[in-house]
C-alpha cells in the first residue's frame, strides 16, 4: 500500500474565507516541521491557463486538481487545497482519488461574501458581465457529507485557530 498523506480541501463560495484559512493551515503545518504543499484555486487557475467556468469546465479543472493533490500526497506531502469546488459530482472525485482526504467546508453566508468581496466580482457578476458565477447563477450544491464545518464570521485569527485546533488531530 502507497503511503498517503492528507489532502485537506477547503471549500464554499468565493469569499468564504477559504484561502485565508488555507495558509494559516499551511503555517501552522509548517512550524510543526510537516511537508506541506498550498493548492490554492485562484493561483492554480493563474499557473495553469486554467479552464473556462461552464460546470463542464469546472469539472474538468476540479478532476485536474484532484489529481494533481493525489499525486502530491502520495509524493510526501500534506495537501491543502482552497477551491470553490461547487457541485458534489467534484467532491465524489476527490473522495475516490485521495486516500486520506479531508473535506472542510467553510460555511459564509453569500451576503457575508459579498460584503468582503475586494475584487468587486459579485457587483460584477450582479450586471452581467460575469456569467457562471457560484452562487448567483450557476449553483453552490450544500455538501451532503464532510468531515468539517467552519464558519468564518469571528475574526480570521480565531477562525483559524478554529480550524487548526479540529484539524491537528487528524493530520
Amino acid at each position: 500500500m502507497v503511503k498517503s498523506f492528507p489532502v485537506i480541501w477547503l471549500l464554499g463560495l468565493s469569499g468564504a474565507g477559504k484561502s485565508t484559512l488555507a495558509r494559516s493551515l499551511v503555517e501552522n503545518l509548517q512550524r510543526e516541521g510537516l511537508p506541506v504543499e498550498l493548492l490554492d484555486g485562484d493561483v492554480m487557475r493563474a499557473q495553469t491557463g486554467a479552464h473556462g467556468f461552464t460546470r463542464k469546465e469546472r469539472l474538468e479543472h476540479l478532476k485536474s486538481m484532484s489529481d494533481l493533490a493525489a499525486s502530491t500526497s502520495t509524493s510526501g506531502k500534506i495537501v491543502v487545497s482552497a477551491f470553490i469546488t461547487p457541485y458534489e459530482e467534484a467532491r465524489i472525485y476527490l473522495r475516490q482519488k485521495c486516500f486520506r482526504y479531508i473535506e472542510v467546508w467553510v460555511s459564509t453566508p453569500l451576503e457575508e461574501c459579498e460584503r468582503r468581496d475586494v475584487k468587486g466580482l459579485y457587483a460584477k457578476a450582479r450586471r452581467g458581465e460575469i456569467k457562471n458565477f457560484t452562487g448567483l447563477d450557476d449553483p453552490f450544491e450544500i455538501p451532503k457529507q464532510y468531515d468539517l464545518k467552519i464558519e468564518t464570521l469571528k475574526s480570521e485569527k480565531e477562525t483559524a485557530e478554529i480550524l487548526w485546533t479540529l484539524l491537528k488531530e487528524r493530520i
